[in-house]
């Protein structure tokens, strides 16, 4: 299974899909957006079934991600103070 890695050296150490410079989070927000996999693979052709899959398994089982997601929408669960 592809594995997500973070590198302070890429898009500032947001989780990536390994071997490309797409974020776990950007893959995220194009599932809720009603993207199907299919479709984002058509896109972003340097992913596959198994990279949206781990994306998938990544944020279901990451301890503490600033979002959730809970049947197929991403919920942020940082407040807008937060942000500041």
């Amino acid at each position: 299974m592809a594995r997500i890695v973070v590198n302070p050296e890429i898009l500032g150490g947001k989780p990536i899909i390994e071997g490309t410079r797409l974020s776990v989070e950007h893959v995220l927000g194009l599932l809720a957006s009603g993207m199907s996999k299919a479709e984002i693979i058509a896109d972003y052709p340097e992913l596959n079934e198994e990279n949206i899959q781990a994306v998938q398994a990544y944020a279901s089982g990451h301890p503490y991600p600033s979002w959730v997601l809970r049947n197929g929408v991403i919920i942020d669960l940082l407040t807008t103070r937060d942000r500041a």
